[in-house]
């Protein structure tokens, strides 16, 4: 269950339990996140600013064991999280990048960024 509209999913298209399974050439999650946050703050989408997760092992609060990092657009009072951590889990998903909820402008510039990726 996303936290917020526009938050996202960045998984790698190939199995990988865990961080350390996944190679070199499948370890631009962050290069990918860093273009979404992008194209969140250029989208209508509102965002005072953004979250990233990942759960790397049981005791990291990993649920899915699948690598995939979690960007959540964060609004002042959203009452998602804590100093010390989340009070829910994130919502799960298994595509390379997956809009979890009402993306608007944003799902628009996904096909265009996942181009820019691979160039």
């Amino acid at each position: 269950r996303p936290v917020n509209p526009g938050q996202l999913l960045v998984v790698p298209l190939r199995h990988a339990a865990y961080l350390a399974d996944i190679s070199d050439d499948e370890a631009h999650l962050m290069r990918v996140a860093h273009r979404m946050a992008a194209a969140l703050s250029a989208s209508a989408l509102r965002s005072e600013g953004v979250n990233f997760f990942l759960a790397d092992g049981e005791a990291a609060m990993q649920e899915v064991f699948h690598v995939h990092l979690h960007m959540i657009p964060r609004i002042r009072g959203d009452g998602f999280g804590s100093p010390s951590g989340p009070t829910t889990s994130p919502a799960r998903g298994t595509s390379s990048i997956v809009p979890q909820a009402n993306p608007g402008a944003l799902s628009q510039q996904i096909p265009e960024m996942r181009r820019a990726d691979r160039a």
